[in-house]
């Protein structure tokens, strides 16, 4: 018999893929916090030192801690459950039909070839049917999967040009955008702690 085999894996796929643009904003004046730039020549022949103020956050604890994103992976979870169980419900569904279509043969249950051929043709059926129907919940989850993936990411985004409007930052990077960075630099749990505080869990569907 022709085994079901249906993978979710791709559902755990995208979920800690996060991309962002980082937020531009004046050059701050704290010196202690700003990384220096190249020194330039003015036009006068002046020589002038810029200075470029840029923060940093760990994106993986972001997703570790930001109620949206563990709210998602658990939805995620819940869908790669419901096709397991799918699985396994219409794997148990035909082998038990086939292991009737075998004993009956075996104790001369079928007068005749042609009912033998159409319980034959009906266990083809219930096969195909049940891969069509767990092909079917994958692409479902894939699709939702990406919405919440396009979710996730703006309101990241959002977040990090609301909070930008006021901080006028030159540059948020992700830590891992970077081979080191002054640990001073560091607002990672601000911007969780941000995100959070205006994160509202959407209630349960009934």
């Amino acid at each position: 018999m022709k085994k079901l085999a249906m993978s979710a894996s791709s559902l755990l796929l995208g979920i800690m893929a996060l991309s962002m643009t980082s937020c531009g904003g004046d050059s701050a004046t704290d010196k202690s916090s700003a990384t220096q730039a190249p020194t330039a020549t003015s036009a006068d022949g002046a020589t002038t030192t810029s200075s470029i103020n840029i923060r940093y956050i760990d994106g993986d604890s972001v997703l570790a801690h930001y109620q949206l994103a563990k709210d998602l992976q658990e939805a995620t979870m819940r869908a790669v459950q419901r096709i397991d169980n799918a699985r396994n419900s219409k794997g148990t569904e035909i082998q038990k039909f086939a292991a009737s279509i075998q004993q009956k043969a075996q104790s001369n249950g079928y007068l005749t070839e042609a009912s033998y051929n159409a319980d034959m043709q009906k266990l083809q059926k219930m096969q195909q049917d049940a891969e069509n129907y767990l092909a079917s919940l994958s692409r479902n989850a894939d699709n939702e999967l990406a919405q919440q993936q396009i979710q996730l990411n703006d309101s990241i985004e959002k977040f990090i040009k609301e909070y930008n409007a006021s901080k006028k930052y030159d540059a948020i990077l992700y830590k891992n955008a970077g081979v080191y960075f002054n640990p001073s630099l560091d607002i990672t749990n601000e911007v969780i702690e941000g995100l959070n505080a205006r994160y509202t869990k959407p209630e349960e569907k009934k």
